[in-house]
């Protein structure tokens, strides 16, 4: 078969979920009892879930209607997003590091708090995204996403599993905390499902640009080989357009340019490598299809607003752009790219 008959195979949103690559970084069984009150801070990065698997409580998020959580219910917290949960309205939180609890693993452990009464179990935790994509991904996603155990899209799945997360954090058998990990993260793409499926927004923007039959299918070619020599012939050949069709179209359905997209793209790639790889610079040039480190070095500075190797000695510092939020970028001295 040939390499494009492949690429042309490909689902693009089903690309994006393949790559949610989640590395959990903590796992918690909490045994609450009324009246509790959880305050969990913002954890950069990171995506919270919260499983009710017995009892019930709120969740509060500044900004939303609150929300009861009741066996079975899922809920998402996007990164950034400070919130509580408490057993009834009014309840006093305690800050969730500041309690004790036990650790049965580096990414595992088990809570319990609370007062004398009604005894409420959930499994709560966190996730981090690695692959650039999908913290582009995930900057799309709305603050909070519950999916309820009432109308779930595949209730038994979304029952067993809860219940098989449930048995495993209780019974504490060897590997149990590898166990119930795996199914969070099962259960976390499976909520972000649920959600692509049902709301309007998911139709537009970069996620209803990926579900466009020839815009996706260049947006998977880009995400998969930023490196490539792209041109804007070749993508739109690629989508079986003509290339003044294509230009027109990729610029319509994702807000920019398709070349200035590539850049774009390639830039968010180096900032993650940048981040978290020891790679010198010349190597993160050459891994991105640049001939040269300054050619590298000025396309970044001109996207991000600061020299490759400022932004690694200070990566905390630069709130870089998420796919998805090209209209907010918040990167200090950013200039928009010109064609």
């Amino acid at each position: 078969m040939d390499e494009r008959d492949v690429w042309r195979s490909v689902d693009p949103l089903g690309e994006a979920l393949h790559l949610l690559r989640m590395r959990g970084a903590f796992c918690c069984s909490s045994e609450l009892s009324a009246p509790f009150g959880l305050a969990l801070p913002a954890i950069p990065e990171c995506m919270m879930f919260h499983v009710v698997t017995s009892g019930q409580c709120w969740l509060e998020v500044e900004g939303h209607d609150r929300i009861l959580l009741q066996p079975g219910d899922l809920a998402l917290v996007r990164q950034g997003s400070c919130h509580q949960l408490v057993s009834e309205p009014g309840a006093t939180p305690a800050p969730l590091f500041d309690l004790p609890r036990e650790a049965v693993s580096d990414r595992y452990e088990i809570l319990r708090h609370g007062g004398t009464g009604a005894a409420t179990k959930m499994v709560c935790g966190a996730v981090r995204f690695d692959h650039p994509t999908a913290r582009h991904f995930v900057g799309l996603l709305p603050e909070v996403i519950r999916v309820a155990a009432s109308n779930a899209p595949n209730p038994e799945w979304l029952h067993g599993t809860i219940r098989f997360m449930a048995a495993e954090a209780e019974a504490l058998r060897p590997g149990g905390e590898t166990v119930v990990t795996r199914l969070a993260d099962i259960l976390v793409i499976q909520t972000i499902r649920a959600w692509l499926a049902h709301a309007p927004e998911a139709r537009t923007g970069w996620l209803g640009a990926l579900q466009d039959p020839q815009v996706g299918r260049a947006l998977v070619l880009i995400h998969r080989d930023p490196a490539r020599d792209w041109t804007l012939a070749a993508l739109a050949k690629e989508a079986a357009m003509s290339r003044s069709a294509f230009a027109a179209r990729f610029t319509q359905r994702v807000g920019m340019p398709a070349m200035q997209y590539l850049v774009h793209w390639r830039m968010q790639v180096a900032a993650s490598m940048l981040r978290e790889e020891d790679a010198g610079l010349a190597d993160v040039a050459s891994r991105l299809g640049y001939q040269s480190e300054a050619a590298f070095s000025r396309a970044f500075k001109r996207c991000l607003g600061v020299a490759p190797g400022a932004f690694r000695r200070d990566a905390e510092a630069h709130e870089w752009v998420l796919p998805g939020s090209l209209e907010k970028v918040r990167a200090p001295g950013y200039n928009a790219l010109q064609e």
